[in-house]
């Protein structure tokens, strides 16, 4: 057996499926497996999604309520990268 890949639930706010997938895809993610409302969002995951600028925010699963909502360029970005300022 392998090892399990580590798993995130991203929430995208998006007219339809199609339009959440391309979203993804624009942004580089190309294997990701799409499970639609298989775990409808909660109010609170509704509530992060809609109001992030950019209305795409992901955290580790399982879900630990104590893991806040990150912008989902802090998940595109590799390892060690540091933010200039």
């Amino acid at each position: 057996m392998g090892v399990e890949e580590p798993r995130v639930r991203v929430l995208v706010h998006a007219g339809n499926r199609a339009r959440a997938l391309t979203r993804l895809r624009n942004l580089g993610l190309r294997a990701v497996y799409l499970r639609g409302n298989a775990e409808p969002p909660t109010p609170d995951e509704i509530t992060a999604v809609l109001h992030h600028p950019d209305g795409l925010v992901w955290r580790p699963v399982p879900l630990d309520d104590r893991e806040s909502w990150q912008p989902i360029g802090t998940l595109l970005r590799p390892p060690g990268h540091r933010v200039r300022t």
